[in-house]
């Protein structure tokens, strides 16, 4: 004879707990963010105004696996927008080999971001 054990009717939905524990880590994420540099702050905040024209439902940032490619070159035309901004604000400031530092940053700030969005999105609800 199988002994089940009982459980209290909040531990059979254990969903609320686990997105209480995702708000968590997104909490202390954020945290983080604000102590990154000035420069990497100002592309972040750029890069989140950029990705907000792209975040509708559908959009490629909230596909299962989201494509290299897709996502590369996402990260080149955000890149090229940045450096047109930069160039314009603050022309010869900013040598070629800092670019391409500039370009590596931006691509990973571009990948947090949708990982950010990806976790906080609907909570993976379906909406009927």
């Amino acid at each position: 004879m199988d002994q089940h054990k009982i459980l209290p009717f909040y531990m059979t939905y254990p969903l609320p707990m686990y997105y209480q524990r995702e708000d968590t880590v997104m909490r202390d994420l954020e945290y983080l963010q604000q102590m990154y540099p000035n420069e990497a702050k100002r592309y972040q905040r750029r890069i989140a105004a950029i990705l907000d024209k792209m975040d509708y439902d559908g959009s490629v940032i909230y596909d299962e696996y989201p494509d290299r490619w897709t996502l590369y070159r996402m990260s080149e035309s955000i890149f090229r927008i940045l450096k047109q901004e930069e160039m314009q604000n603050n022309p010869g400031d900013v040598s070629e080999e800092k670019w391409e530092w500039i370009s590596d940053m931006i691509q990973i700030l571009l990948f947090y971001e949708i990982y950010k969005r990806r976790h906080t999105h609907n909570r993976g609800f379906i909406n009927f």
